[in-house]
């Protein structure tokens, strides 16, 4: 089973970095992507409705000071309370590696974004998106923290149900609030999907070394 999920495990990685090195060499390029106006015309309909006011709520769970206070809470909560050091300690590697990397990525694209909108943090540069990035950082760990702990299934099943859930809506806010093209949000999921697991494959290797020693 762990052979099993190591191989999925893997293949998500090569696949999800696949698809952002296609989007962003066609970027490069300046090719003009068709899907992106299409979903913006879908989007644009969304406008005034329940919905959108939906989204500019959801957006803001992925936006920096949110992450970033969330980051600090929960790395002090596992290395202080819980005694989970390496935990921990890759949960702020996770966090800090993908700030990095988006911020580096949006310095060297420079895509300019559908709309200028700074109630949403529309600022800056287009590509990747980093609300797409953080949120599958974060909120995914998240899940492999719920996955790994001892709270009964039901619970985990909720908890982790409510967290995919984030996953999804907060990529998709961006679109819905014109703030980001489809591709800079299918770019960010896919960067932050292939970090996320890198981190989470080597934070285990690293548990495993660790137990392996312990019992020989």
């Amino acid at each position: 089973m762990a052979l099993i999920i190591l191989i999925i495990g893997f293949a998500f990685i090569i696949g999800s970095t696949f698809l952002f090195i296609e989007i962003a060499d066609d970027i490069l390029e300046d090719e003009k992507f068709y899907i992106d106006q299409v979903v913006q015309d879908v989007m644009e309909s969304a406008r005034d409705t329940w919905f959108h006011s939906l989204m500019e709520t959801i957006t803001e769970l992925g936006s920096v000071p949110i992450l970033t206070i969330a980051t600090i809470v929960l790395v002090s909560y596992l290395f202080l309370f819980k005694k989970r050091k390496w935990e921990a300690i890759f949960f702020g590697i996770n966090m800090v590696g993908i700030s990095l990397l988006t911020k580096g990525l949006k310095l060297i694209f420079q895509r300019d974004r559908p709309e200028i909108l700074m109630q949403y943090d529309g600022t800056g540069f287009s590509f990747p998106s980093g609300h797409s990035t953080g949120s599958i950082a974060f909120y995914g760990f998240c899940i492999y923290l719920v996955a790994r702990s001892r709270w009964k299934s039901r619970t985990k099943w909720l908890c982790n149900s409510v967290l995919s859930l984030l996953i999804v809506l907060i990529p998709l806010s961006r679109t819905v609030l014109s703030v980001h093209y489809f591709t800079d949000v299918l770019a960010g999921v896919s960067l932050g999907l292939a970090w996320l697991l890198v981190c989470i494959f080597g934070l285990q290797i690293l548990l495993w070394r660790r137990r392996h020693h312990h019992f020989n």
